[in-house]
C-alpha cells in the first residue's frame, strides 16, 4: 500500500502514556491520576449546564475562567491563557516561542512529551544531565542560547528546585522564554507565578488534573507577560477557535471557588505520601525526596537482578500498575502514584509477597 506519509510523520516517535488498563480489581498508580473525585460543586456546575448552553459554541477566549484564574492568582486577565490540558498548552508554547532555529534546552531525564514536541516542530534541543542525585543544576545551562524548559517538580523524579533558584536562572537569562512546568506544583513545589510582573520572558503552566482532580475534562492554565499570552493566543486561533469546551470553563471556575476542599485534598495525599516514603523505605527502597503526587524508588538489589522489571511484572500480575522505563539510569527505579490510603497499602503488601 501507498504511505501517504509525510517525511514529519514517518520520522516522529509518539509520546507513550502510561498503561490504561480499566477493571474493578486494577489499581492505578502510573499516570498520576488524583485518586480522590473533584469538588462536588464541579458536579453541580456541570449537570446545570442547558441544552442551549451545548447547542452553542462556548466561549472562545474563556474570560470567565480566565477571570477566575487572574482573581485566584492576583493576576490581570491578560496575563492568563486556558487550553485543553497542559500538554496543549506546551505544544502552543513550543510552537510560539521555540520555532526560531535555536536550540531549547532541558533535563535529560525529564517530562519525555518534550522531546516528541522537539521533533514534531524540528526544534533543535539540548538535553542537560541531571546532577547524580538527580537534581536539576542551572549552572549547567546556557543562558539566552535558546528557550529553557523544564518541570517544577521534575517528573519523574518528584525533585523539586527552589525559588531562589529559579531567579538566579531568570537574573542571567533574560533574552529567551523560560517555561517552567509546574503540573505538579500543587503537591508542595513553590510555584513562580509571582516572578511574572518582573520577568517578561516567563511562561510557567498548570493543570486542573492533578490536585483539582480533572484529568477527565483536559484543563491547563499559562501564566505571563500580556505579550508572552499574546503569542499564545495567536497561535491557538490559528489552530483551534474554540479549544475549551462549556464543560471544562464551568468545571475550572466551581473548583476555583471551593479551596477548602481542593487543600483538603492536597493535605490528605500529602500525607499519604509521607507515609509511602516510609514504608517504602522500610522495605529497602531508596525514594529521592518528593513535592510531587508520586515516588521516584529505587528498588533493593536482589542478586544478579539489574533492573525493576520483574518487579513491576510482579505487581502488574496483581493488578497494581507502577510506571517503569528501562533505560539507562531509570532501569532500577520505579515511579509510583500516590493512590489512597488504601491503594498505597495495596501496594506495600504486594512488595511483601
Amino acid at each position: 500500500m501507498t504511505n501517504y506519509w509525510t517525511d514529519t510523520v514517518t520520522r516522529l516517535t509518539p509520546y507513550v502514556p502510561g498503561e490504561q488498563r480499566s477493571g474493578d480489581n486494577i489499581i492505578k498508580l502510573n499516570t498520576n491520576e488524583n485518586p480522590y473525585p473533584p469538588t462536588p460543586a464541579v458536579m453541580q456546575a456541570v449537570s446545570a449546564l442547558t441544552g442551549d448552553q451545548l447547542r452553542l459554541y462556548p466561549d472562545p477566549e474563556s474570560v470567565a475562567l480566565r477571570k477566575a484564574l487572574a482573581s485566584y492568582h492576583g493576576l490581570d486577565v491578560s496575563q492568563v491563557f486556558v487550553g485543553n490540558g497542559s500538554d496543549e498548552i506546551l505544544a502552543l508554547a513550543f510552537l510560539a516561542y521555540f520555532t526560531n532555529d535555536k536550540v531549547l534546552q532541558f533535563p535529560d531525564i525529564s517530562y519525555s512529551f518534550y522531546p516528541v514536541y522537539c521533533d514534531l516542530y524540528g526544534i533543535e534541543a539540548k538535553t542537560i544531565a541531571l546532577e547524580p542525585d538527580y537534581s536539576i543544576n542551572f549552572e549547567r545551562y546556557e543562558a539566552n542560547a535558546g528557550g529553557i524548559v523544564f518541570p517544577n517538580p521534575n517528573a519523574p523524579t518528584a525533585t523539586d528546585v527552589t525559588h531562589d533558584a529559579v531567579r538566579s536562572l531568570l537574573e542571567r537569562h533574560t533574552q529567551q522564554v523560560l517555561l517552567v512546568d509546574e503540573a505538579y506544583a500543587d503537591f508542595g513545589a513553590r510555584s513562580v507565578i509571582d516572578m511574572i510582573d518582573e520577568f517578561p520572558n516567563l511562561l510557567v503552566s498548570h493543570t486542573f488534573s492533578k490536585g483539582r482532580s480533572l484529568a477527565g475534562l483536559r484543563l491547563g492554565v499559562a501564566f505571563g507577560h500580556p505579550r508572552l499570552i499574546e503569542g499564545l493566543q495567536r497561535v491557538k486561533n490559528s489552530f483551534n477557535s474554540y479549544p475549551v469546551d462549556a464543560f471544562a470553563q464551568v468545571a475550572g471556575i466551581a473548583s476555583l471557588q471551593d479551596e477548602t476542599y481542593y487543600r483538603t485534598v492536597v493535605d490528605t495525599i500529602v500525607k499519604t505520601r509521607e507515609q509511602a516514603v516510609s514504608d517504602l523505605h522500610a522495605r529497602g527502597f531508596q525514594v529521592l525526596p518528593s513535592k510531587a503526587n508520586f515516588l521516584f524508588a529505587r528498588v533493593p538489589q536482589q542478586g544478579s537482578e539489574k533492573t525493576a522489571t520483574p518487579i513491576v511484572n510482579r505487581l502488574s500480575d496483581a493488578g497494581i500498575l507502577v510506571r517503569h522505563w528501562t533505560r539507562p539510569r531509570l532501569d532500577q527505579w520505579l515511579r509510583i502514584s500516590l493512590g489512597t490510603p488504601e491503594q498505597m497499602q495495596a501496594l506495600m503488601s504486594c512488595l511483601d509477597a
